[in-house]
């Protein structure tokens, strides 16, 4: 017997991807759409004996084929063999969600009406009869409630027992679908078209609703009384902040960072001086013990141990996406990001960016317009990461004592002013002519399922662990190797590749104060990860291994102070090395996802350079215009 193909469709917030993760559960491939970011989401299960294919089509408000969303569900649904398109409908708010159903069925497309979150419409007074609907559209109809294992296997049962040979539009459709080919065959223009369209589809939609619905009147809806405070014009920023606060705490303070460390401890203490003394004993060769612990261990330890930060901060998005709370946070903050140049919905990214700059650039996929993606994309890497931080708290605690927190404040400040003149001037130039959408839903309230959280954060963690696993691995082993050969063989740090390079790099940096060679060198092991500025700084001027901890900048400090570092610098070109590293190329693991997400090499290219001739320019302006005023 054949594989049963079916593929889930509706409006985002209908359950769709609850109903998915229920019904295959971890049994799921994630991948991209040929040629777009946006998810690919198929799964398998086995009922009854019958294997079950299951696509997760990305929800979409229409398929008028403007958004990547649109065109993927209308190519996947004409071009594909379905034995059962899943038409998904929240039943809670089921007259918005049938304007897809019926554009899907003018399409000639059958449809299985799924008629979900029927808990939350009974709640809200409103009650379908079934039957009538079925025969307003003459389409088989199921009701669900999400999560719910019975409906699970109701679902399964009708998957298994329906032949949607046996059903064809009902007269109301057909007579419906004759009056869109008039209109489309009337020879008006396009926007003329598309109102009479949507006049004809709501006609039909009031009819459906007058037959088979029934709205009763229970007074404000739970969702409406809590929205009275979170939404509300005074308290939603605040509350807002307030949320965002905790997240972070959660993230990088109680639970995310505690696990970090621990992991910090365990990779590049205990299983470094395993590793280190095992290899030893066992006679292996000098430069090997080198490499994997001082080069594979080190370098991708210290790229490991910010895993728990990203998925905890994964993890409290998701929880709160699943509340419909971060429909709340776009709505408002729309009007501050237009000022910007991005949507109330490109917020969350760029928060994301001062935990990491990777799962920030991979969650920019979750905005609507390639506009939004695309800027998002290329500006995040501006703001002052969780990698960043130990650079700026180190310098700032070397050269700037007494007031280290407010300089280390700034560059937080510098990066979201950068992004935000980037973004503009993105928006008027490379992206003029690809415009921004804002279509907002604000979904009930409800209680997350921890299910489909949990296979979201993993979903979107597990692709830092493979960057840890490929990019970071190759960037560690060519860091280590830059940096004890030259092209003569085995030699010391200053006479090694790495210095060469850091020489020449330190040219570009003749007019900023910083050109010597052990700041190139820096600089270029920055690209590799930004983790290892502040161990390169210490290992070039003779300190040893020193704390990469932000936490730990006082006392690596003093320790550096001590070192050929502090004359090295000024307090001037100190705080211009500063400006530069906020600013420059993102590290390697960004660039990788910049690859992908951004879908070509180009764009990592234009990242790199753009971003690096900034920082350099702006770093310029810093030092000249210091020295201009006397500071040195």
């Amino acid at each position: 017997m054949s594989t049963l193909a079916v593929a889930l469709t509706g409006n985002p917030n209908t359950g769709k991807s609850t109903i998915f993760n229920e019904l295959t559960g971890a049994r799921q491939k994630i991948g991209n759409w040929p040629g777009v970011t946006v998810d690919k989401k198929v799964g398998y299960t086995r009922y009854k004996d019958r294997a079950i294919s299951v696509v997760d089509l990305p929800g979409t408000y229409s398929v008028n084929a403007r958004s990547p969303e649109e065109k993927i569900v209308m190519d996947f649904l004409l071009n594909n063999k379905l034995d059962l398109v899943v038409d998904v409908v929240d039943s809670s708010n089921i007259e918005r969600n049938l304007f897809l159903t019926v554009q899907l069925l003018e399409q000639g497309i059958p449809l299985l009406i799924d008629l979900n979150m029927q808990d939350d419409a009974k709640r809200r007074g409103i009650r379908i009869d079934t039957k009538k609907f079925e025969q307003a559209l003459g389409m088989p109809v199921v009701e669900t409630v999400g999560r719910s294992k019975k409906s699970t296997r109701r679902l399964l049962d009708v998957f298994t027992s329906t032949v949607m040979a046996q059903y064809e539009p009902s007269d109301l459709v057909k007579e419906h679908i004759r009056k869109v080919e008039a209109i489309r065959a009337n020879g008006r223009s396009e926007a003329e078209q598309q109102e009479e369209l949507a006049e004809a589809r709501y006609a039909l939609i009031d009819k459906v609703m007058d037959y088979a619905v029934d709205i009763g009147n229970v007074g404000p809806s739970r969702s409406e009384k809590i929205d009275h405070y979170l939404a509300n014009g005074v308290l939603a920023l605040p509350i807002f902040l307030l949320i965002l606060y905790g997240v972070f705490q959660i993230t990088f303070t109680w639970i995310g960072q505690p696990i970090a460390d621990f992991l910090d401890d365990a990779i590049n203490t205990d299983f470094l001086d395993f590793m280190t003394g095992f290899l030893t004993d066992a006679g292996v060769a000098d430069w090997l013990v080198s490499l994997v612990c001082d080069g594979i261990i080190a370098g991708v330890g210290a790229v490991l141990t910010f895993v728990p930060l990203i998925f905890v901060l994964f993890f409290c998005l998701s929880f709160l996406d699943g509340t419909g709370y971060m429909a709340r946070i776009a709505f408002i903050m729309d009007p501050i990001m237009r000022r910007c140049g991005l949507t109330g919905k490109g917020i969350m990214p760029l928060m994301m960016g001062f935990g990491c700059g990777v799962p920030a650039i991979m969650g920019a996929r979750a905005l609507d317009s390639e506009k939004d993606r695309m800027v998002s994309i290329l500006i995040t890497p501006f703001l002052t990461c969780g990698a960043k931080l130990p650079i700026m708290a180190l310098f700032a605690a070397m050269f700037f004592p007494d007031n280290a927190a407010n300089i280390v404040f700034a560059m937080y400040i510098l990066g979201v002013v950068m992004a935000i003149i980037v973004a503009k001037g993105l928006g008027a130039t490379m992206f003029k002519d690809k415009g921004s959408t804002f279509l907002l839903e604000l979904p009930p309230y409800r209680m997350p399922d921890m299910k489909s959280v949990l296979l979201e954060t993993w979903d979107k963690g597990k692709g830092y662990l493979v960057k840890a696993g490929t990019i970071i691995f190759a960037a560690s082993v060519l860091l280590w190797v830059m940096s004890n050969y030259n092209f003569s063989g085995p030699c010391e740090i200053e006479d090694s590749i790495l210095a060469t390079l850091g020489d020449w790099m330190s040219k570009l940096f003749t007019l900023q104060g910083f050109d010597t060679w052990e700041a190139g060198a820096a600089v270029l092991s920055g690209i590799m990860a930004k983790e290892t500025v502040v161990a390169t700084i210490g290992i070039l001027y003779g300190a040893g291994d020193v704390s990469t901890e932000a936490e730990d900048a006082a006392d690596t400090a003093t320790t550096m102070m001590q070192t050929g570092m502090a004359t090295a610098f000024t307090s001037l070109s100190a705080f211009a090395f500063m400006v530069f590293s906020q600013l420059y190329t993102p590290c390697v693991t960004a660039l990788g996802t910049i690859k992908k997400e951004a879908g070509g090499w180009k764009w990592v290219a234009f990242s790199a350079l753009y971003m690096f001739a900034i920082a350099w320019f702006v770093s310029l302006l810093v030092y000249q215009i210091g020295r201009l005023l006397g500071f040195e």
